[in-house]
């Protein structure tokens, strides 16, 4: 039905109510005057204030069904959202998805409500669920991360917020009086749970790196003692993809007396957790060592159409959390109650597709885009830094904004990032690097290049103003 329904929007003509800003179309970002339109009287903070470009829902014509103008007037304004999406598509690399995907053979399942309601492993009432292609893809992973069928729980989570969320419940369930220590770095949703759960938080400091300071966590441990500690521990930080040494960390918190059955350690590997077990000499995520659950995107890395992720954690420990429900005659131990049954299907497609020799590749063939990446803007006169285990290539932030929005940088304070995933091409790179030396270029009209200090962000060897280059 698909095809069907674009063909017809692509002969459609668009009625003259649909304006510029309702098909979703850019305006030049240089222009001040459509800036302040598009803005309005609204005050802007971070985005823009889409509420003024929204798609209007209006009631049929008594007639329409006869006339059939609704439906010229929607497929309209579908196919000029399609067509801006593969702009946008186009211009993608701030943002840690991967983009290239073909999912045609599980197109035939789109007309089907499925629903995983409830405990994975329970099939509840409810008979429309894809729970044996569930538990295939978290068989799957619990081998990845080496636990036991017998010994895991898990679930498909809706993001990778809600997987850092369901962790740091079950770690406050099983220590409801311990203390969430978490790096300045870790993703917010990690200080989310915090606020949502009461929870007393440490933020510890990190290294230039992004990582954990294991001296700072130490401090911290010791001054808490008598509390059980509840560890975050970050599998690639949201803005450098920091790796945090989960191996210090566990040796810190044994030097600071706290044994196994004194502390839960959450693993946060948003993007980096399915990556990690694949690049050589990288420290291994394993249940053999004392953490307590580890969560995954699967949107990202693996490259699902819907946002979507994986958490695993261990069976006794879920237990603590879990009640039976005898509305859905199933088990309540998940942060969502209905979930999307069709997630779990992209899952185990991908994986089915690619295994872990697929997989092996794609990261492979990121780390060296990555390390390209950075090698031409640290060529080109960019301060740009890359750590070791990661394919986020963090660099000073463009000055030009309108560059920063069409390329879709994530950027933090004086630094940005481009995330190189499988649908990163090397040609792609090319026309990014090109089109920013471009920009700069513009706003250097007399060639003598200024380039801003980023050495308290990214370390004076990775700084590319006068006085850090002139040292290096």
């Amino acid at each position: 039905m698909a095809p069907a329904l674009h063909d017809k929007a692509a002969a459609a003509v668009l009625p003259e109510e649909i304006s510029i800003d309702s098909c979703g179309i850019e305006p030049d970002l240089e222009d001040a005057d459509a800036i302040g339109k598009l803005r309005g009287e609204r005050e802007i903070v971070l985005g823009r204030n889409l509420h003024d470009q929204c798609f209007s829902i209006t009631e049929p014509e008594h007639d329409d069904e006869e006339t059939g103008d609704k439906d010229v007037y929607m497929a309209g304004v579908l196919a000029r959202y399609r067509k801006t999406l593969v702009e946008r598509t186009k211009y993608h690399l701030g943002y840690p998805y991967n983009l290239d995907f073909d999912y045609g053979a599980l197109s035939q399942l789109q007309h089907f409500s499925i629903n995983n309601l409830g405990d994975p492993f329970i099939e509840s009432n409810y008979g429309v669920h894809s729970r044996q292609f569930e538990v295939g893809v978290l068989d799957w992973f619990a081998r990845l991360w080496e636990l036991e069928k017998n010994e895991y729980w898990g679930y498909i989570t809706n993001c990778g917020t809600e997987g850092n969320l369901h962790g740091l419940l079950v770690g406050r369930e099983v220590f409801p009086d311990g203390i969430l220590y978490a790096s300045k770095d870790s993703h917010y949703s990690v200080f989310k749970a915090g606020r949502m759960y009461r929870m007393e938080v440490v933020k510890v400091d990190t290294l230039l790196s992004g990582e954990i300071d294991c001296a700072d966590f130490q401090r911290r441990l010791l001054e808490n003692q008598d509390k059980p500690a509840i560890v975050n521990v970050n599998i690639g930080t949201t803005v450098k993809g920091a790796v945090d040494d989960l191996d210090g960390v566990i040796k810190t918190l044994e030097d600071c007396g706290f044994s196994q059955d004194r502390f839960y350690i959450h693993c946060d590997g948003a993007l980096f957790g399915l990556m990690m077990p694949f690049v050589k000499r990288a420290p291994k995520v394993s249940f053999k060592k004392p953490i307590g659950s580890v969560s995954v995107s699967g949107h990202k890395f693996v490259g699902c159409p819907m946002p979507c992720g994986i958490q695993i954690t261990r069976i006794e420990h879920i237990n603590t959390l879990s009640r039976n429900v005898e509305y859905l005659a199933s088990r309540d131990a998940t942060i969502m109650g209905s979930r999307n049954g069709h997630a779990p299907l992209f899952l185990w497609y991908t994986l089915n597709r690619k295994g872990y020799r697929g997989f092996k590749k794609e990261v492979e063939k990121c780390l060296a885009n990555a390390h390209y990446l950075a090698g031409c803007l640290r060529e080109s006169g960019f301060g740009a830094m890359l750590n070791e285990l990661s394919s986020t290539v963090v660099f000073e932030r463009p000055q030009d904004e309108a560059f920063v929005r069409k390329w879709q940088l994530a950027c933090q304070g004086k630094i940005a990032h481009a995330v190189v995933m499988p649908s990163v091409t090397v040609d792609k790179l090319k026309v990014f690097l090109k089109e920013l030396i471009e920009s700069r270029s513009r706003l250097f009209p007399d060639g003598k290049i200024v380039a801003p200090c980023v050495a308290e962000e990214l370390g004076a060897k990775n700084c590319a103003c006068v006085k850090h280059s002139s040292c290096s």
